[in-house]
């Protein structure tokens, strides 16, 4: 399996994975890919598919003029994001990579193809460079989910980040064939994913990887939990977390604990994974896991794992974590798909439900029977979830989606732990079952804005005015 734990969970800035970050890398990668840019005279982008549809909700507009500019998801502040925009705009030229200087604005240089798709998946984009002789270059890319980006005809689906290619010690294309790793030699499945990701980088690299992403979501979780307002994209959406985060505080720390609630420990996990998707939603710096639209489901977990669990070794704790989760994802990505415009919602919050169900009972010494249990109840419980966000946007049903998906994953990963690890539906068929589900479904509930709640609360709206 030629991927790796930072191929999964990826810094970058929000609204969407597949939308925001895939493009911008795309747009910067075809550029980096035409050579010199000193005969440059024009650019354009044409968007196809789900890419159109739902781009510019998505803010998939933003993400391509950026990724033309040079920047990274990684590397671009959000917070100047606008600014740059509308100082190109307003210039009427772009630098590419911040170099070269061409007309542009996004009336000509942006063409939306709403009404057809590039054949090899529904996140199409057609870069063309046009030259100061009246020729062009021309690429195409497809953008397939959780930031992954290839080129057209390319037999490899995943984002290049330069690392080794060296052969690991436990390679595994099937949950079966980790398991039987596992028998064989004893070893836990973090243990096997730490051995692969060993085979690639120094240990102390690894770590400090993992270290900085955790970081990162927890510095995510406790900023959308202090910010208020209003989300941008025109749905007025109110950023919820903050005040029932301080509502949930006041109770604590109050003297009259009389309105206390059992579920009071899950609703502040819902809380932190909330807190993430409002963040995500205003374009803010999140992680990958494995989409952004499902960014806040693994935070949330982690964050129960690390404060409620009173784990003994936290730091090695949230490492198996990270790496067991990693797994999940992988096998989900190679033989379904992580992409809400491929297979609907379940590849996206289901399958983060399962990562992080994993990543939790890997945490709390679970089997790896245990470990694939979890992840399999994860899935389970999300076949056949649509992608069907209103006006395009990340924000409804996918922020209440990814606090839901964390409660589901700590029972997942509850009802694991209290087994033996047997169970009927291996993951393999259940991750089996979600791709062919997916590929039954209706485009219009596959991350179009054209089915479900995206036209039937529009549609109640315009006939209420």
């Amino acid at each position: 399996m030629d991927m790796s734990v930072f191929d999964l969970f990826k810094i970058g800035i929000g609204p969407s994975s597949s939308h925001t970050v895939g493009p911008m890398v795309a747009a910067r990668r075809f550029l980096v890919e035409c050579g010199p840019l000193d005969r440059a005279v024009g650019v354009e982008a044409a968007l196809y598919g789900s890419l159109a549809l739902t781009g510019v909700g998505h803010a998939t507009d933003k993400a391509v003029i950026l990724g033309l500019m040079g920047e990274t998801p990684q590397g671009v502040d959000p917070e100047r994001v606008e600014d740059m925009l509308a100082e190109a705009e307003l210039d009427g030229v772009i630098k590419l990579l911040g170099t070269q200087e061409v007309p542009f604005s996004v009336r000509t240089g942006l063409i939306w193809h709403k009404s057809s798709s590039l054949p090899e998946h529904p996140n199409g984009m057609r870069f063309t460079l046009k030259l100061d002789d009246g020729s062009v270059i021309e690429r195409i890319f497809y953008s397939v989910g959780g930031g992954f980006i290839h080129a057209a005809g390319e037999s490899q689906a995943r984002q290049s980040n330069g690392e080794s290619t060296a052969p690991i010690p436990y390679s595994f294309d099937t949950m079966d064939q980790l398991l039987a790793h596992g028998r064989a030699t004893g070893l836990t499945i973090p243990q096997m994913l730490r051995a692969n990701e060993c085979a690639r980088m120094d240990g102390a690299v690894l770590d400090a990887g993992i270290d900085k992403i955790w970081h990162v979501m927890r510095d995510c979780i406790a900023h959308g939990l202090v910010t208020g307002g209003q989300l941008p994209g025109g749905l007025n959406v109110k950023r919820r977390a903050a005040n029932l985060w301080k509502q949930a505080q006041d109770a604590l720390n109050g003297d009259n604990r009389a309105n206390d609630l059992p579920h009071d420990a899950l609703h502040l996990v819902s809380l932190y994974a909330m807190a993430v998707n409002e963040e995500n939603a205003a374009g803010g710096r999140v992680v990958t896991a494995p989409t952004n639209g499902a960014a806040g489901i693994i935070p949330a977990v982690l964050r129960y794992y690390a404060e409620d669990c009173r784990p003994s070794d936290p730091v090695r704790g949230v490492r198996d974590f990270m790496l067991t989760s990693a797994a999940i994802g992988m096998l989900c990505k190679k033989n379904a798909s992580i992409s809400g415009a491929e297979i609907g919602c379940q590849g996206e919050v289901g399958v983060a439900c399962a990562m992080a169900a994993a990543g939790l009972v890997a945490a709390l010494g679970g089997t790896n029977e245990q470990i694939e249990n979890a992840a399999e109840i994860g899935i389970e419980h999300h076949l056949g979830m649509t992608c069907d966000p209103i006006g395009g946007l990340v924000q409804i049903p996918c922020i209440e989606r990814n606090g839901m998906g964390a409660i589901k994953a700590i029972t997942a990963a509850s009802l694991a732990l209290r087994g033996d690890g047997t169970h009927f539906v291996s993951l393999d068929d259940v991750i089996e079952t979600m791709r062919q589900t997916g590929a039954d479904m209706q485009d219009k509930y596959k991350e179009t804005s054209l089915g479900g709640l995206a036209i039937h609360v529009v549609t109640v709206n315009h006939a209420a005015c």
